[in-house]
């Protein structure tokens, strides 16, 4: 270990081959993975495990006590991947024991300067968190998601695999996979096709997402008779079934398209 004499770290943390930048704090149920740099006045405390090779930067604070008048200092955790960047004045918060107990954030990451990730939250591989990116507690995040600048997530809504939220999107409601969002209170303005094209999605494929959003732009029928209606007009595809699914199992509700 690279650990800067300035910082403070408990004897009692769990850390791999790792470097500590000066001013550093780490307290005492920490466990850190090979690879992993730590800049500056950063403090990692809590029930929190970090894996290998995540770039932290300064003033991040990752694992302190949720933001939760309920949260009694029960030992709920925090669980973050690999290859993760979490850049300056980010904030990840831990579960609660209301909630899943544990907040977990995927491999491959990019939370920008000011972001934030509440209470049991879940979080994918590959999201890009925008400049002061929010979430509230109990959020979903999917793999491969965009999360423009500026936005909030009430608590408990869901973002779909491969869907970008528009800078400054106020999301009160479920976001499906592939869709684009933005707007207060956000509305789908159609598919990511940049994202998709960028991912390698065929040509092919795009339009049939495509054609499945239009079956179920909900314009003039109702979600049961959106989802039949895509059930039994596309073949067998998992793309298609993981939107009809994320569709079929919102509690929020999905954001509608706009008028």
């Amino acid at each position: 270990m690279n650990v800067h004499p300035s910082a403070t770290v408990s004897k009692d943390a769990k850390l791999g081959d790792i470097e500590v930048g000066p001013c550093t704090v780490i307290g005492p149920d920490v466990r850190i993975g090979d690879g992993t740099v730590i800049g500056p006045f950063v403090v990692i405390d809590g029930h929190t495990e970090i894996g290998s090779s995540n770039r932290i930067f300064q003033f991040a604070s990752i694992g302190s006590p949720p933001q939760d008048l309920k949260y009694k200092n029960e030992p709920t955790r925090l669980v973050i991947g690999d290859n993760n960047i979490i850049r300056e004045h980010v904030v990840i918060n831990p579960g609660t024991v209301t909630g899943r107990g544990v907040t977990t954030i995927g491999n491959r990451n990019m939370l920008m300067t000011g972001s934030h990730v509440a209470h049991d939250c879940i979080v994918g591989d590959e999201v890009i968190f925008a400049n002061g990116a929010t979430l509230a507690g109990h959020v979903t995040v999917e793999s491969m998601a965009i999360l423009g600048g500026l936005i909030a997530i009430h608590q408990f809504a869901r973002i779909g695999k491969l869907a970008m939220v528009g800078g400054g999107a106020m999301v009160a409601m479920d976001v499906p996979p592939f869709a684009v969002a933005s707007g207060d209170r956000a509305r789908l303005y159609g598919i990511n096709l940049i994202g998709l094209r960028r991912r390698g999605y065929t040509k092919e494929k795009i339009l049939l997402i495509e054609r499945a959003y239009a079956s179920l732009s909900l314009r003039n029928m109702g979600l049961a008779d959106a989802v039949k209606k895509v059930n039994d007009e596309f073949p067998p595809d998992p793309d298609i079934r993981h939107i009809v699914e994320f569709v079929q199992t919102s509690t929020r509700g999905v954001c509608r398209y706009r008028l």
